[in-house]
């Protein structure tokens, strides 16, 4: 595969819903609660892509904060999206940053600018189409 390629597999045996999950040498499970099945040994499905939009921000803001010698002490992102009976053409992601540091009310605009030029942002902001095959 092409090194610019993410890539992940994932395997689910005849465990309820415990998925095995590997990506460029790390392991994570995913799973759903106990209510719905699952054993509750990982993460939902959903919590998942929340995280990666939220760590994903969170990095990219680290990253423009370090070149630019920003006094930017943590970053904090909270995420949620509506409940799956509840999607329609539009889905809604709620994102709130916040930061610790002491920085200018320039310096804290420019990065709130930053937050969605992360790639996972630039992702789920555009059209999506998924190419599946057997």
């Amino acid at each position: 595969m092409s090194a610019n390629k993410i890539t992940a597999i994932t395997e689910l045996d005849q465990s309820h819903y415990k998925t095995k999950i590997y990506s460029d040498g790390h392991f994570i499970y995913a799973d759903e609660p106990e209510e719905v099945g699952g054993t509750n040994e990982g993460m939902a499905p959903g919590a998942l892509l929340l995280a990666s939009l939220g760590s994903c921000t969170a990095i990219t803001i680290r990253m423009y904060a370090d070149r630019k010698k920003m006094n930017l002490e943590s970053i904090k992102v909270e995420l949620a999206i509506c409940n799956e009976e509840e999607m329609s053409k539009e889905t809604t992601i709620s994102r709130k940053i916040t930061f610790s540091g002491t920085l200018s009310a320039q310096e804290h605009e420019r990065l709130m600018q930053i937050a969605d030029k992360c790639p996972i942002h630039k992702i789920l902001s555009n059209p999506i189409k998924i190419e599946t095959s057997f």
